[in-house]
């Protein structure tokens, strides 16, 4: 299957000036004389998502086509047409603004409503010896849209190694798959973490401050799923004058030491990088923006001129999901000479 057209620039005439051209076409209607199909993409939709209705078989030498809702063609049930001279489209009575017709012959039906479900008409009109039509029907069914899933939990502020901590994901169903998510990632199985059967709620017997992080589920059906929006966990951790949150936070700003930037051949380069955040960042380097190695500190020996470039430090915080990088220009010139063989120069 070949990519779509996009449709042409247009122009629009109103459904009303093809009154006489739609009961001439409709006049000259033989038998079908080819195979037309039209395939749903995807198959099964549900609702407020988009669906292409995908044209197969197209005959060659068409002066153009029209989409009708259901399988009466007149102009009551007439949505838009195509003609392929000028390019031209047109739309009808039943055209809601929502739908897209391609070069061809496809139909993209956008934001798809209960109202949208039915059959569609496909009329294809071919040159030659008079004017013969080829008529395609199809049939979508539209699947009820799923609700958008929500994040309850029974303590707000936990605190570490005391409290068991419970999420339950609403809407309740017997219908519904439930997935849990932390910092974007599936949460694995774990002999810490409790799941009922159902895995709709998600149990922490002693949370620690290390499982704070944005939490989402998500609920799926044969037809689809949805996540719901982030839940951030934060954690009371004992010190001696009390509990403190523990609320993610970070990464600011990553600095690099030494900031001087300027190295001999033969000398060894030593850096190391800096943030704020709680929890402690993942820290990554790059030169000229290729990955060199994970960790605070970076190490080359006895550097050459081909180590010249931007070398950067990037740092992560994986609770807060945000990130924030450092640069610096690094030159290398000269020939290093040690000192015990510099004297007498």
């Amino acid at each position: 299957m070949g990519p779509l057209s996009a449709p042409p620039c247009t122009q629009r005439i109103k459904w009303k000036g093809l009154l006489l051209t739609a009961s001439l076409l409709n006049f000259w209607n033989p038998p079908t004389i080819a195979q037309v199909t039209i395939e749903a993409q995807p198959p099964k939709v549900s609702e407020g998502k988009d669906v292409l209705l995908l044209v197969h078989n197209l005959p060659q030498n068409l002066t153009g086509y029209m989409w009708y809702k259901g399988q009466i063609r007149d102009l009551y049930h007439y949505i838009t047409s195509y003609v392929v001279d000028g390019q031209r489209i047109t739309y009808g009575p039943t055209y809601s603004g929502r739908e897209t017709v391609y070069s061809n012959a496809s139909l993209l039906i956008q934001n798809v409503t209960r109202e949208d479900a039915g059959s569609y008409t496909l009329h294809i009109i071919q040159r030659g010896d008079g004017t013969r039509g080829v008529t395609g029907n199809f049939t979508f069914t539209l699947y009820p849209k799923l609700p958008k899933p929500y994040i309850t939990i029974n303590n707000s502020k936990p605190r570490e190694n005391k409290d068991v901590l419970a999420f339950t994901c609403e809407p309740k169903s017997e219908n519904y798959t439930y997935i849990w998510w932390l910092n974007g990632e599936s949460l694995p199985v774990s002999p810490r973490v409790k799941r009922p059967i159902e895995n709709r709620i998600l149990i922490l017997p002693s949370v620690t401050r290390n499982e704070t992080g944005p939490y989402q589920c998500e609920i799926r059906d044969r037809y689809g799923g949805i996540r719901s929006d982030p839940v951030t966990l934060n954690v009371l951790y004992d010190i001696t004058c009390g509990f403190i949150l523990f609320a993610p936070d970070g990464p600011d700003l990553p600095r690099i030491y030494p900031s001087f930037t300027y190295y001999r051949s033969g000398q060894n380069l030593d850096l190391s990088c800096f943030t704020e955040s709680n929890p402690p960042a993942q820290y990554s380097w790059t030169i000229n923006g290729k990955f060199q190695q994970s960790g605070q500190k970076l190490s080359i020996p006895q550097v050459t001129t081909k180590h010249r470039g931007l070398y950067a430090c990037s740092v992560h915080n994986s609770a807060t999901g945000k990130e924030s990088s450092k640069s610096m220009t690094v030159e290398v010139s000269g020939k290093w000479i040690p000192a015990s063989l510099a004297i007498g120069f």
